[in-house]
């Protein structure tokens, strides 16, 4: 493997970028102000990024209109809605409470960043309010707003990510089953799965 000499301090940083500009310093805000409302209640997914002591998790969550609701300018809560249950991001937040969200808006090429600390709840309330289809979810994720930020757009325009054109076609990408089926050296039916899986979840939605 090739060895490449890495930066070893935040003053090497500092000399290759130089000094931030005012609107990025400027954006930066230590609650959800009304303008940051506006654009997060019009997202309907963000990454949520967790640490804990095997390591770093970045994970999706995605629901339209209610991903997750805003309580007040300084609390996000976050429903855990059906999944895999490896619970990885849970597992990091009752041992690390420091979390990272990423927020898209399909076709903005403006994204929301928000560093905090979460608590993991089960409260029967909270959990009632987050009902769907009859069912609640497992647990809410409440997240404290530390600093919340825009970040500039080079990187949507760059990737072209709305762009339909330059989209992939899905048949050209490997199937969950596919990476299964890689995994197991051969032994797992991917077949069987992938052609399962939209009924699965259909099924396992909430």
């Amino acid at each position: 493997m090739t060895t490449y000499a890495p930066v070893n301090s935040v003053e090497e940083l500092e000399d290759i970028y130089g000094e931030p500009g005012e609107a990025s310093l400027l954006k930066v805000a230590d609650r959800i102000t009304p303008q940051y409302r506006r654009f997060l209640e019009a997202s309907p997914f963000f990454t949520l990024a967790t640490a804990g002591p095997e390591g770093l998790d970045c994970s999706p969550r995605g629901e339209l209109g209610g991903a997750f609701r805003i309580l007040d300018d300084k609390t996000i809560a976050i429903p855990d809605r059906r999944g895999n249950n490896r619970i990885d991001s849970l597992r990091n937040i009752v041992r690390d409470p420091r979390v990272g969200l990423l927020f898209l808006v399909p076709g903005s090429v403006t994204t929301i960043r928000l560093n905090g600390t979460a608590i993991v709840t089960v409260d029967p309330d909270l959990l009632a309010s987050f009902e769907k289809d009859g069912k609640q979810p497992r647990s809410v994720v409440l997240v404290r707003v530390g600093e919340i930020y825009t970040q500039c757009g080079r990187a949507i325009l760059r990737s072209k990510l709305w762009d339909p054109a330059h989209h992939a076609d899905p048949a050209s990408v490997p199937t969950a089953g596919d990476i299964l089926r890689e995994q197991s050296n051969g032994a797992f039916d991917s077949e069987t799965y992938d052609k399962e899986w939209a009924g699965r979840a259909a099924k396992t939605m909430w």
